[in-house]
């Protein structure tokens, strides 16, 4: 038997296909690298960038598969990929990150670079990804910005508002030192990123890969890379409003703090300070006077604060239990505040404003239930009616943490 050639009693094939076999096998399963390229009509430039791919494999004399996850194209670019001997994958699932979802399940090398078929990215110079990967980063970014753009590369809304601002909001949103989040240019660990299950299918991919390798702390790093015009005579897939709101919208939706808990800490902290300021009486700033009106409005500020923390509290459970994001510190000692404790805060929290509904009722009983005075009586009742609805909906609230903590398979 040759050297390394492990057999298979299972396969009854005769010597010669049984062997070819069990080496084609034994090679997938060492093969270093797949390039993968996601593929939607992409005939005019799909052949310059497997030649490229092609001729980086063998001027660095790695062992590794150029691989097309086609998304459906009707422009004959399957046939031009198999022309070119590179393995060719269709992906039925429509979008950007579903072709790459495809094309990182099918991959065969232990690592993969992934990069537009348009001619935008350098296929030659990809040395600098794989040799992070080979030192066991996890992710390994491409920054354009740092690279260098060619002229027209990248329209002028791209550069210098959509990508710098959408990757500052996932900086702040998600620790990392990721300065290019939408760099199409990159290689990652095929295991540990199948392990990440991404399941985002448009162009908000891009963002999902960094956010979750960010979430479970992943080791990333970045490495200059070049862009430059792309080879098409069409449009490109993306469309910059539609696409920078996807982007924007993931983060947003992956980051409770950000979108439910800071801005609800922010209008409960303003309510209270007003209330509180003016629950005695009014207050006169230069020649404005706030008095009860400024007063509902605080009232409303408080509520609304604190149904944006409840939708926190929620969101961050649900997540973990779904493996949206991965638990946390946080996440555990929220999950174990049961519905008891809840009720039982929520109920004390309820009967002191009853208290002071109670106590606004004895003042209008002393007018013998008469006309009173909107600006003194109300200073009871906006209080009380805060009260009420915070215990309330903290008992309500309890009693959903508790559904949500149901264990299901």
């Amino acid at each position: 038997m040759m050297p390394g050639v492990r057999s298979n009693p299972l396969i009854t094939k005769d010597k010669s296909e049984q062997l070819n076999y069990i080496v084609q096998i034994e090679r997938k399963e060492k093969m270093e690298l797949t390039i993968l390229m996601p593929c939607l009509n992409e005939a005019e430039t799909l052949e310059i960038c497997i030649k490229k791919a092609q001729t980086f494999l063998t001027e660095n004399n790695v062992d590794g598969e150029i691989l097309i996850a086609d998304n459906g194209s009707t422009d004959g670019s399957q046939e031009i990929a198999a022309r070119m001997g590179a393995r060719v994958i269709n992906v039925e699932n429509k979008g950007y990150g579903a072709a790459l979802i495809g094309g990182c399940n099918a991959a065969q090398g232990q690592y993969v670079i992934m990069g537009d078929a348009d001619d935008s990215y350098d296929f030659l110079h990809l040395m600098p990804f794989l040799e992070k990967l080979r030192e066991g980063y996890d992710l390994v970014m491409g920054n354009r910005f740092r690279g260098g753009i060619e002229k027209g590369a990248m329209p002028p809304l791209h550069r210098y508002i959509g990508n710098p601002v959408l990757s500052f909001i996932g900086r702040v949103f998600y620790p990392s030192k990721i300065k290019d989040f939408h760099c199409g240019l990159r290689g990652y660990n095929r295991d540990r990123m199948r392990a990440l299950n991404l399941r985002t299918t448009g162009m908000e991919y891009a963002s999902e890969m960094v956010v979750q390798c960010t979430l479970n702390h992943y080791s990333m790093i970045e490495v200059p890379t070049t862009l430059k015009k792309d080879g098409r005579s069409r449009a490109p897939h993306l469309r910059s409003f539609r696409d920078g709101w996807r982007h924007l919208k993931f983060l947003l939706m992956h980051s409770p703090n950000w979108l439910f808990l800071y801005p609800g800490l922010f209008l409960i902290a303003v309510g209270l300070i007003v209330m509180c300021l003016l629950i005695t009486g009014p207050l006169t700033i230069g020649k404005v006077t706030f008095d009860i009106h400024t007063m509902l409005y605080a009232a409303m500020a408080i509520l609304l604060g604190l149904s944006a923390v409840q939708f926190c509290v929620f969101t961050k459970i649900y997540a973990a239990n779904t493996k949206y994001i991965p638990m946390n510190k946080s996440i555990e000692r929220i999950s174990k505040f049961t519905t008891e404790q809840g009720t039982v805060w929520g109920l004390i929290l309820t009967v002191i404003g009853l208290g002071a509904t109670i106590s606004a009722f004895v003042i209008w009983n002393k007018t013998g239930f008469g006309d009173l005075n909107p600006e003194y009586i109300m200073r009871y009742t906006i209080p009380s009616l805060v009260l009420i609805q915070t215990g309330i909906q903290m008992i309500f609230a309890s009693f959903f943490v508790g559904i949500l903590n149901i264990k299901h398979q």
